[in-house]
């Protein structure tokens, strides 16, 4: 996905699309004219890939944000990062988005005390986010919690007792996203 969108949604070092810039395939160094439509498609596709969300779920969001009052672009992408397996990355207790997934469908994240084991669950403001026993020992826990950047504003983390809380609704400008998204051309797509 990296290599057909042209620019590391991964956010690996050694991403596919640094060491090749091209879309992958037989026919991928030739056409380069790209239409309106599939440059939304690519805009919709991109933010797809980083949150790791079919097209199902994506259109649900979409159609859920643009019954809401604010801007719908804005409130897609919030939801979006309500997601609980993409609070569990912003926090610093996975790498990568696959391995947040992973932890919370495999039962590891309990939030206020509860377990929760769906991905998709969307943390409300206020709301504690706690790794268990077991988790807070794997080796990948321990490197992410090393390695991981600071968390946005809008979590409060303490990394030394694999805790979180979500402080309050993220804004656009604090969301860090490893390639810039024009969602004005994603709601442009579904409308």
């Amino acid at each position: 996905m990296c290599r057909r969108v042209g620019q590391p949604l991964c956010g690996r070092p050694n991403c596919p699309s640094v060491r090749r810039p091209y879309p992958p395939g037989q026919h991928g160094r030739g056409r380069k004219r790209i239409s309106e439509y599939q440059v939304r498609l690519l805009e919709k596709q991109k933010l797809r890939a980083i949150y790791g969300v079919s097209e199902r779920q994506m259109r649900i969001y979409y159609e859920r944000a643009s019954r809401k009052r604010g801007v719908t672009g804005e409130e897609l992408l919030n939801q979006l990062e309500r997601r609980l397996d993409a609070i569990v990355l912003r926090m610093g207790f996975a790498l990568t988005q696959r391995q947040a997934r992973q932890l919370v469908s495999h039962g590891h994240v309990r939030v206020d005390g509860r377990r929760v084991d769906v991905p998709s669950y969307q943390v409300r403001p206020g709301q504690t986010i706690e790794l268990s026993e077991k988790a807070r020992n794997f080796v990948f826990v321990r490197e992410a919690a090393e390695l991981a950047p600071e968390p946005p504003p809008y979590l409060y983390v303490n990394r030394e007792q694999f805790q979180g809380t979500l402080a309050r609704m993220p804004e656009r400008d604090e969301i860090p996203l490893p390639v810039p998204i024009e969602e004005r051309l994603i709601i442009e797509y579904y409308s």
